[in-house]
């Protein structure tokens, strides 16, 4: 169940789309598994569903779940699913790292916390 918070100042919708791509990469959402509908998932969290629609077409856009008309909505597959968040994340991690540069870090400094970072992870 994807959990909102009235105070977030993102959109709803925007917190159900990151709710879901969690519990997707989380493993709480396997691949091949079946989504809420739009209109049960609307009345569990009290909301219109045409933002639980939107968050859905978000999703699809983005390559997390397919629509199957008549049918719903499922998970995409686990690779497809790693790969488009590698790329998401490498995608921030390029405007960050562009951003620190502007900023006068160096590229020793980058490589640095890369390389710390792979320590912890390893």
């Amino acid at each position: 169940m994807v959990h909102l918070d009235y105070r977030d100042s993102r959109p709803i919708y925007a917190q159900i789309v990151d709710g879901f791509r969690e519990q997707i990469t989380g493993g709480v959402l396997r691949p091949g598994e079946k989504l809420p509908s739009v209109r049960d998932l609307a009345a569990q969290l009290a909301i219109n569903p045409n933002t639980i629609q939107r968050a859905y077409r978000r999703l699809e856009a983005e390559g997390w779940i397919a629509t199957v008309p008549g049918k719903g909505c499922f998970v995409c597959g686990d690779g497809e699913i790693r790969e488009r968040e590698k790329k998401r994340l490498l995608l921030s991690f390029d405007e960050a790292a562009a951003a620190l540069l502007t900023l006068g870090a160096s590229h020793g400094e980058l490589v640095a916390r890369i390389e710390k970072g792979e320590h912890r992870h390893a």
